[in-house]
Formats: structure tokens, sequence, C-alpha cells
């Protein structure tokens, strides 16, 4: 790509000072090529000159001349080097080399945007990891959404990606809900029953209920163990689980049982590892782990004095058990109510003699729908909360995936419903995927009008000039790059917000300039240049998990 040989070239250069005495070799690797903020700073700029200048204890802008003198030695890449404030050096790009940007798009078809970044590193990507309660509601969507975006990106850069779904099917969370689809069956066959006070609401206990009674009859009425309608209750709500996630189409390679911690030893031998490091304490009949010797202010119970463990002790022992499954980075995504539990889990990895820093978590914030102006809570039959599965029905799952990706983790989600259904350029989902479907649109028409269609070796690509041309080869080529710091950052919204800016710049070039003309070599430059612009968006849609449609 032209930002990778425009690093090539820099670091060529920084060769060059060294072999010459202009500087010495300590700044080696310090130094970047970033792509400026505003179009008169160049195509790429490079910190070089100051970071040198450091190291050096010299001028910044002496140490730039320098720099500018050996670069504007190479005439295949660069037009121009300019000097700007303190010290930064920007290149502007030769024109013909963002023209043949299109070969390049054309040779890498699907792969265009991929690369090899990740280096096969290990990562588990935990995300959702909601107890089979109920259905899944709005807030687990967007987490969903967002972990199976990062995912997708991590993959697209060369990662391997392991999915994990972690829940808890045993404690008290879920004998409620056992008591409550007990309840529901004693009600379906107009028995005596007592819902618990604090049981579950909602239409989907009720077809637990009815399953209970079509599978047992009346067999389990005068059942005193929970455990049968546990066990129903459970297995109904994970198949609802995973009929939500398929229809979001998001795959897990494992889901992983708390309760195996508890029966395989993990627990214990994390609560006797830390002891062995004279880490933990008794006090109050309740065991207590010392996290104020890793910089927190309290130290924190692990096992209640009722002997039950607090959540961070098992948390503390699934991490455990991610390391030891070989993985090199570990991505948690979780709602931000887990905030107060994320620094006893570092402490507690850190006291097993783990790497916290590998340890990548991500808390989201919750989502609000809005309509009108206002906030609404739809009506529900599953649950008395806004499920995904109604959202899915009310705007689509690429709406539901774009929205959800358009903003960054931290930030509250206010969802327009009347935004995300509306079939105009003011929906963002709808802006995007109608320019890839106008750019399979416009090759249409050059087809049907028997305009011959020329691989872009074959087309005259120094006609593409005009400056929305020009800004739509730069933005092209700025695509790789995106990908790979959206992934190595997880920031799925990065990728929206290009693909976002990318469609306005390609509506604008539409709008101003005709792609079939009376000019044949003009016609099929352009055609060209609409090929591979369809080639972006298609793969920047499909490495986020949303649709590339090719008519709207």
């Amino acid at each position: 790509m032209i930002r990778t040989r425009v690093k090539e070239l820099v670091d060529a250069c920084f060769q060059v000072g060294v072999r010459q005495g202009l500087w010495s070799a300590g700044g080696a690797g310090k130094f970047t090529v970033e792509i400026p903020k505003h179009e008169n700073q160049g195509d790429f700029s490079t910190n070089i000159a100051l970071v040198l200048a450091g190291i050096e204890k010299k001028n910044p802008r002496q140490i730039a001349a320098k720099v500018r003198e050996i670069l504007e030695q190479e005439r295949e890449l660069v037009d121009t080097v300019e000097i700007a404030g303190p010290g930064f050096v920007n290149l502007t790009i030769k024109t013909e080399v963002w023209q043949q940007l299109l070969k390049i798009i054309e040779k890498s078809g699907p792969d265009f945007g991929r690369s090899t970044v990740g280096a096969g590193k290990r990562v588990m990507v935990e995300f959702v990891s909601a107890n089979p309660t109920g259905p899944l509601s709005v807030g687990h969507g967007r987490q969903a959404i967002l972990g199976d975006a990062i995912a997708r990106l991590l993959e697209a850069t060369g990662h391997d990606v392991y999915r994990e779904y972690y829940y808890n099917d045993a404690g008290r969370q879920m004998r409620v809900l056992g008591e409550s689809a007990r309840a529901r069956y004693l009600e379906l066959l107009g028995r005596p029953f007592t819902f618990p006070e604090d049981g579950y609401q909602g239409e989907y206990i009720y077809d637990i209920g009815r399953k209970l009674v079509d599978q047992y009859g009346e067999d389990l009425v005068e059942r005193e163990s929970v455990e049968p309608f546990k066990k129903m209750a459970e297995q109904t709500i994970f198949e609802d689980i995973s009929s939500t996630l398929e229809r979001m189409d998001i795959r897990f390679d494992n889901y992983y049982n708390e309760r195996s911690l508890y029966e395989n030893g993990y627990i214990d031998s994390v609560v006797q590892e830390l002891k062995s490091k004279g880490l933990v304490y008794e006090k109050d009949h309740a065991t207590w782990f010392k996290t104020t010797e890793f910089g927190q202010e309290k130290d924190r119970v692990i096992i209640k004095s009722s002997g039950e463990p607090t959540y961070r002790l098992p948390d503390i022992a699934y991490h455990r058990e991610k390391f030891k499954r070989g993985f090199e980075l570990l991505i948690d995504i979780f709602g931000s109510d887990h905030i107060a539990t994320v620094p006893d889990v570092m402490a507690g990895v850190e006291a097993l003699g783990y790497d916290p820093s590998k340890i990548k978590v991500i808390l989201h914030q919750f989502v609000t729908l809005m309509r009108d102006g206002k906030q609404v809570k739809m009506s529900t039959r599953k649950a008395t909360f806004v499920t995904v599965d109604e959202l899915l029905d009310e705007v689509g799952t690429d709406a539901a995936r774009f929205f959800f990706m358009m903003r960054k983790p931290d930030s509250q989600l206010e969802f327009d419903l009347d935004l995300a259904t509306r079939e105009s350029q003011e929906n963002p989902v709808y802006y995007v995927q109608y320019a890839h479907a106008r750019a399979c649109s416009i090759l249409r028409q050059a087809t049907e009008k028997e305009v011959e269609i020329v691989a872009c070796g074959d087309a005259d690509l120094r006609l593409l000039t005009e400056p929305e041309e020009m800004a739509l080869l730069k933005l092209m080529g700025a695509f790789p790059t995106l990908i790979e710091s959206a992934a190595l950052d997880h920031e799925p919204y990065r990728v929206i917000f290009y693909l976002m800016e990318l469609a306005g710049q390609f509506h604008s070039y539409y709008n101003r300039h005709k792609v079939i003309s009376d000019h044949a070599a003009l016609s099929q430059s352009r055609l060209c240049l609409v090929a591979e612009l369809r080639k972006v968006f298609g793969n920047g849609l499909t490495i986020l998990g949303l649709t590339a449609p090719q008519t709207m």
C-alpha cells in the first residue's frame, strides 16, 4: 500500500542519514508516518525530524531540512517535500501513484484492506456472556455486535481469533428462574402456586411452563426439586439466545460454564495459590484478597462469611484458565455496570503471575431507544425489557448492526428507530449501502449501453484528474491502514465513519461528473474508478458483517 511505501521511504532516508553521520541510529523505529488531518499538510506527514532532534539535541527544522534533501532525491513516489511547524516533514505523492492505486485494488479484490499484521497472534474475545435467565436485551445486542465486529476486524488483520461466551447456570439467579417456571407450570395446570417475590416476569416464562406441561403433563406437580424446571428453562432460553445470535450472524467457538470452575477445582486452587503468596487473610469470618498490594484503596472479600465466593473469585479463576489455554491477548467486552470488577480481576491476574496488560477490557454504555425524539419502551411479549429480536423485527439486522457500531463503546447510544427504518440518505446505513448499490447500478448501465468496461491496466488512468477523483483515490488508499488501526485499537466505529465519508465523497462525485459520457477513454477510466470503489465499499461492509446490496 502507498502508506507502507512512504514508511519504507522514510526508513531508508533515516538509514542514509545514519551512514552520512547526520544523526545516530538511536531513533530507529521511533518515528511515525501519518495521514494529516488537513489538506494543506500534504498526503503524509512524518515526525522523524522532531524525534531525531530530541535524541541528538539539535534544531528540528535543521534536521528536517536534511530529511527533505534526502527525500527529494526519490522521484518515483514523491512529488513535493515541505517542512511545517516545529519540524514536521510533509510529503505530497505524485498524481500517477494515486491513479495506479486502482490496479492494486483490482488485483487484491476481496483481500484489499486485509493484512497479516496480526501474524497469527492468538486472541480470545469474550462477549455477550449473558446468563440463561431470559432473552437477550437491547443492551446485550450492543455488546454482541461490538464483540463480533472486533473479532471480525482482528480476523481481517491476520489474528487467530477465538470467540467465547461465558455463563453461569448455577447459583441463585438460576434457582429463582426454575421457581418462576414451576409457578407458571402449576398455574397453567390450574394448581395452587406461589410465584417467587423476585421471580422472572414475561411471557417467555409461560412458554417454558407450556413446554413442561406438554412434556411432563402433571408428573411434576409434586416434585420438590427445582432441577427439572430449571433445566427446561435453561434449555429453552439458550435456544432463544442462539436463535437471536444466529439472526445477527454471530457465532461462538465455545460456551464456557462458570460451574466448571468449581467442579474442576480451579476456584480452590486460586485461593490456595493466593494464600501461598501471603495475599489473603481471614477477617470477620470472611476471606479477603490484599488488593491494596496492587494499587487499590481497599482489600476485597473473595469468600463471604457464608462460605459463598464473591463474583471476583470465579472471574479471576476464569481469566487464569484463559491464559493457561495459550491466548496472547484477552479481550473482554462488558456492560458499564462491570466497571467495579475490572481492577479486582486485574489484581488477581497479576497476583497469579500473569501480565494484566494482555487483557483489554472494553466497557460499553447503555442503549436508549428513541422515537419522535422521545425515549420509548417497545411493547414486548417476551419480557419486561426490550429484546434484541424485537429490535431486529422493527429495523432489520443491518440497521441494528450499523447503529450499534456507530458510537464509541463508552458513549451512551441513542438508537433512533425512525431514522433506522427510513429509506433515505438521512439514514446512515442506507447512505452507505446505497453507495455500493449505486456503483453496481453504474456498471450495469454501462453494460446495457454497451460501453466497454476494461481492466484498470488497459484504461488511461491519467484522465482521472478531477479534484473529486483525487479525493476518492486518496481515501480509498487509506482503507488498509484504517482497517489495521481499527483492528489493533479495537474500534469498529472508525470503519463506520470511514464508509460514511467515502459514501459522501462518492455521492458528491456522482452528482458533479458523468461517469458514462461520449468520451470513451474517460468513461472507461471512470468505470474503473467506480468498479474499485464498489470493492472498497463491499470489503468494508463485509468485514463488519454487513451486507453489500447490489440494488436498492
